[in-house]
């Protein structure tokens, strides 16, 4: 299916709010998911003050076929980046952030000593913050999982992306029992800790695929959902093998509160981290 249907029309920004939060970004040398994985979120989100923070350079070490952030050999790991992360979020005024990364294979930890010390950062210098981090399967790491529990973020989410049977094409460096163990772990480790998981659609999965991606997800203790579609980032990553029509977004929203998950994000643009605050209700966050 080649022909964007109209349910994914993306409203051009507002100039002005945008083009302030991306040149502030900029001059504060942090890197944002939003535009490094060319998010179709990019100007609704920057034009409401509000990104998600990539940490770890913008150079990932694996290769996945859905993902726009450039991989290779990443440059070493930043020592002031922490800091400049939580400057630029109390110059957006945000008291929720969000923080994820490139997957550092090259590092001892996977990088995880550098999501802790990110958030505790952003603990210091932000009274009452929420800090929910967006992180990568640390080879099954348990000791570097527990180097971010410890620094209490608020909400821990790893994304299995796709079904089990796609992931040699989709995540051929991944595993997706390595991924639910994870997810199981933090739950064990931390239970005061929420956990979060998130799978796209349109790269070629069934109806019973999805399902039982949802249920696995809630045998392992998963407190919340994101549900999205896949689009391409560029023409070197996979094809979309299908737009899904919003009704069967609707359908999964309400197969996985019926699973028992205590929030559900379902729809064509629902992305990790979009609108993460929300499962909180309103979040007061001040003007730049």
């Amino acid at each position: 299916m080649t022909r964007i249907p109209e349910w994914l029309t993306v409203k051009l920004p507002k100039k002005g709010t945008f083009e302030e939060v991306a040149q502030r970004l900029r001059a504060l040398g942090v890197n944002t998911v939003c535009e490094n994985a060319s998010c179709p979120n990019i100007g609704e989100c920057f034009s409401k003050k509000t990104a998600t923070f990539m940490i770890l350079g913008n150079v990932c070490t694996r290769n996945c076929g859905f993902c726009g952030v450039s991989h290779g050999k990443p440059q070493p790991v930043d020592a002031d980046e922490p800091e400049r992360v939580a400057k630029a979020a109390s110059v957006l005024g945000l008291r929720y952030v969000v923080i994820t990364s490139v997957t550092r294979d090259d590092l001892p930890d996977g990088g995880a000593s550098h999501f802790a010390r990110t958030i505790t950062t952003l603990k210091r210098c932000i009274p009452d913050v929420k800090v929910e981090v967006l992180v990568p399967d640390f080879k099954g790491d348990t000791l570097a999982l527990q180097r971010v529990l410890d620094a209490e973020p608020f909400v821990l989410n790893h994304n299995v992306e796709t079904v089990p049977r796609l992931y040699p094409i989709v995540r051929p460096e991944a595993d997706y029992w390595r991924s639910l163990k994870l997810l199981e772990t933090a739950r064990r480790l931390q239970p005061s800790i929420h956990t979060k998981s998130g799978i796209m659609l349109g790269l070629g999965e069934s109806r019973d695929e999805v399902v039982q991606v949802l249920r696995d997800l809630r045998r392992v203790g998963c407190d919340f959902v994101t549900i999205g579609q896949y689009l391409r980032p560029s023409r070197s990553n996979l094809p979309v093998f299908e737009y899904v029509p919003p009704p069967t977004f609707e359908e999964y929203h309400a197969i996985a509160s019926d699973l028992g998950f205590e929030h559900v994000a379902s729809g064509p643009f629902v992305r990790s981290s979009y609108h993460a605050s929300e499962a909180w209700g309103p979040v007061d966050n001040q003007d730049v």
